[in-house]
């Protein structure tokens, strides 16, 4: 399992991590844990979470994904060994992480998610905690193929009307850095303007650099290299790929139409990011193009984000022991240019579907 340094900090981590937002709605405490002994004992040194975790997202089982694997280091006593990640929600409506208000990027709504993150995860410190959206209003995802509204112009304080400046936020992560809460500061859904702004503000000394951005990369949403790759190459920001099987479009388990009992498409209804028109062929020309190089889809699409030289590390995910076993023996499969070059002849044609 290799391991890569993440943005310009004195954290390698490998290239595969492991990912956690069925834990505590698909997967049970137990399940969670036998995922993380299993990662663990392969080698992978790195978990992601979420404040907002499980997926989909309910007040009744919201922070239940930090509580698990709370639970786990402390019976393992290995938090010194966990290169750990959490993230604070973007502006919501929803009102259950405050108490029974509507959150936004703002300081008392920061420290109370941190203060109750750390808390459950049983820990003193996050190496990185990230902001899980931007709070600006745009596109999910933040690197979409086209745009509909022009966004709002700034006012003198650089944003608009109630929306929390850049500044005033990256203030607030130098405070958790220096109280020894966080390590440091990463960002996901985010857009090339707002690494950049971010980056922009920290190098005029009011906050912490941006160490890392999460956002979605697989086979049927390359959008992260247009203008991102760039960004993140010369900025020294490591790149965390969510996402690599599409929500498990690529798979094969969804092909032709297939919604098997008990799949995330059948159970939750939440795929509609990869139901967009045209998706459906993309994705099967990709998984029988898998198959072609005697592969399995979900093995193939894992691998081929875990290769990409941009990446730092892929965070990959898993309902059960069998997908969580095929998706860390990605990191062994070679990627040879015949498979770039096939796979770069598909996008060719069918571009991003789904971004």
């Amino acid at each position: 399992m290799h391991k890569r340094r993440l943005g310009r900090t004195d954290l390698l981590v490998t290239q595969i991590c492991l990912g956690s937002m069925t834990w505590g709605q698909q997967n049970t405490e137990a399940e969670g844990h036998a995922q993380m002994d299993l990662a663990f004992e392969r080698g992978v040194n790195f978990i992601d979470t979420a404040e907002l975790y499980p997926i989909p997202p309910k007040e009744e089982t919201q922070g239940r994904t930090e509580r698990f694997i709370g639970s786990w280091m402390k019976a393992k006593g290995n938090r010194d060994k966990v290169i750990l990640a959490s993230k604070v929600v973007g502006r919501t409506a929803n009102r259950w992480f405050r108490g029974d208000r509507p959150s936004k990027l703002v300081r008392a709504d920061i420290f109370d998610a941190i203060d109750k993150s750390l808390a459950k995860l049983g820990t003193d410190y996050l190496d990185l905690y990230q902001i899980h959206w931007p709070e600006r209003d745009i596109p999910w995802g933040a690197n979409p193929t086209r745009v509909g509204a022009t966004p709002r112009r700034a006012d003198a304080v650089g944003a608009p009307a109630g929306e929390t400046p850049i500044a005033e936020t990256l203030a607030v992560f130098e405070e958790l850095v220096k109280a020894g809460k966080i390590r440091h500061l990463g960002l996901s859904n985010e857009s090339s303007w707002g690494v950049m702004r971010f980056i922009a503000e920290a190098d005029k000394g009011l906050g912490p650099r941006v160490v890392s951005l999460q956002n979605a990369y697989n086979l049927v949403n390359r959008t992260f290299e247009v203008n991102l790759a760039e960004v993140c190459e010369r900025e020294e920001v490591g790149f965390l790929a969510y996402s690599p099987l599409a929500q498990g479009y690529l798979t094969g388990k969804y092909d032709h139409g297939a919604r098997p009992q008990g799949s995330r498409s059948q159970l939750f209804n939440r795929g509609q990011r990869y139901e967009t028109p045209n998706a459906a062929e993309a994705q099967l020309e990709y998984n029988e193009l898998a198959r072609s190089f005697g592969l399995e889809p979900a093995l193939f699409a894992n691998a081929y984000v875990a290769s990409r030289p941009f990446v730092t590390s892929s965070i990959i995910g898993a309902t059960t022991i069998a997908q969580l076993e095929m998706a860390l023996s990605s990191a062994d499969v070679t990627w040879t240019d015949e498979m770039q070059k096939a796979v770069d002849a598909i996008h060719q044609r069918v571009g991003n579907p789904c971004p």
